[in-house]
């Protein structure tokens, strides 16, 4: 069995798209979540090897989100998602305590080194 991935972005075929990829590729997608408060919950319940997080998102966005998971669980490992642009942002995230980010729209192979990369 694969790594554990829990995927966290108010999108469903963002949600999608990544589930493909990483299926494919041998990971085990255990959970998903639609923004960051539900993503806090169910980290706490599933607790997966990484999660994937999109940063912009309704209810509580992404940063607020890997925050509160690092302050539960210092050793959670976060890859945050984001769309062109979004620069400062992604510097706040890995300040933050996430381990990369991938950009939108993502690249299998990115996605992959990623996750192999924050898994070691």
């Amino acid at each position: 069995m694969g790594n554990s991935v829990m995927l966290v972005d108010d999108a469903a075929f963002m949600r999608m798209m990544l589930k493909d990829i990483l299926t494919n590729n041998g990971y085990q997608v255990i959970g998903e979540a639609e923004n960051g408060a539900v993503a806090v919950e169910k980290y706490m319940e599933l607790k997966p090897d990484i999660t994937v997080m999109d940063i912009t998102m309704p209810e509580m966005d992404g940063l607020q989100a890997v925050k509160e998971i690092r302050i539960k669980d210092p050793q959670a490992r976060v890859i945050m998602c984001s769309a062109m642009g979004q620069q400062a942002m992604v510097i706040e995230a890995i300040q933050s305590g996430a381990k990369d980010f991938i950009v939108k729209p993502f690249q299998a192979e990115r996605v992959i080194e990623a996750i192999s990369k924050a898994l070691k």
